[in-house]
């Protein structure tokens, strides 16, 4: 096993003090604006004696603006009083990208979930991925990553957890999931989860809970609201936040995306007519979309066809589509 050097990442905040600081992860950059620069990511930290730790992240890819928000929210209105143990607060895990309002960093084009492990002489956004890997990870007992569609995509809101081979830390990170409170519950399967932060996170057997909370590039009083009621949740279920569960309207309907066979990928590029809406059920066999050439008129559009049964859980948000990219996922009633 490689013998890595130690992060080139520093905190300006202490881990074990108690009380509430915030600061930074600071992660020299030398560039052309300058020469002794640092890459700065905001961090809150938030102690009150021994207890459990959750570490709460958003921004994880920077055009994703719920958990952004809620979690700068949270930064100063979460109380040191109200809790027992240690929250670990970062509303942007790849600054650059959310200073940009992109999915990647603009500095490497490093999409931070797909960056892990990392390594501490890689690129930005893998010095950070390392630093998170090797430092933070292993201080938490429980970590809370929330997400949307961004720009390109519009999703159902849920929360969600991994099928896992431990299947004790798996009924954690399901009852997690639950106790969030979306409108939906979700076993996930990913297209790949190698280098994804989750998987990161599972490794060390820790709880995860990761989220979708609808999309396309904005946020919404009642998306902002799921964000915030799920945060509180998930610290009453870690046991940090000595408060009640926030009940929701009604439990969540609980779905799964058990195979790669479930995301619908275009092969062909043009404009994208989804000819069902997003919670819309259906059967193998049915016509999901229809994409037309911007190359000539007359020519008829390609047609897609569910290979299975389900529900339309997550549809591209923008219309034009390129060769490859996924415009539907169907998930399934958990069995």
């Amino acid at each position: 096993m490689e013998r890595l050097p130690p992060s080139s990442v520093s905190a300006t905040v202490d881990f074990d003090a108690d009380g509430t600081q915030h600061g930074f992860l600071k992660l020299p950059y030398s560039h052309d604006g300058s020469a002794w620069g640092a890459i700065m990511t905001p961090i809150t930290v938030i102690k009150n004696g021994e207890g459990q730790t959750a570490l709460l992240t958003g921004g994880n890819h920077g055009d994703e603006y719920e958990g952004i928000t809620s979690l700068l929210k949270l930064c100063s209105t979460l109380k040191q009083e109200n809790i027992q143990g240690r929250v670990i607060i970062i509303p942007m895990m790849n600054h650059p990208a959310v200073v940009a309002g992109s999915r990647v960093s603009p500095i490497d084009n490093g999409n931070m979930n797909r960056s892990f492990p990392g390594h501490p002489y890689g690129t930005m956004t893998e010095r950070m991925a390392d630093y998170y890997n090797r430092v933070l990870i292993p201080l938490c007992d429980v970590a809370l990553d929330i997400h949307s569609g961004g720009k390109t995509l519009d999703i159902l809101p849920f929360a969600a957890a991994h099928r896992l081979d431990n299947k004790a830390q798996e009924m954690r990170c399901i009852e997690g999931a639950r106790l969030f409170g979306a409108p939906y519950c979700f076993y996930l399967e990913e297209m790949d989860a190698t280098q994804l932060y989750d998987t990161a996170v599972e490794r060390q057997g820790k709880v995860f809970v990761t989220t979708e909370l609808h999309g396309g590039g904005t946020s919404s009083p009642a998306t902002i609201k799921m964000a915030d009621t799920g945060i509180h949740n998930f610290l009453v279920y870690s046991g940090i936040l000595k408060k009640n569960y926030i009940e929701p309207d009604s439990d969540p309907v609980e779905l799964e995306i058990p195979n790669a066979s479930c995301y619908l990928q275009s092969e062909h590029s043009g404009i994208l007519e989804l000819c069902i809406a997003l919670g819309d059920e259906v059967q193998k066999g049915d016509l999901i979309a229809r994409i037309y050439s911007t190359e000539r008129t007359g020519q008829a559009p390609a047609e897609y066809f569910a290979d299975t049964g389900g529900i339309l859980a997550a549809r591209r948000h923008l219309a034009k589509v390129e060769l490859g990219d996924t415009f539907a996922v169907l998930a399934r009633p958990v069995t």
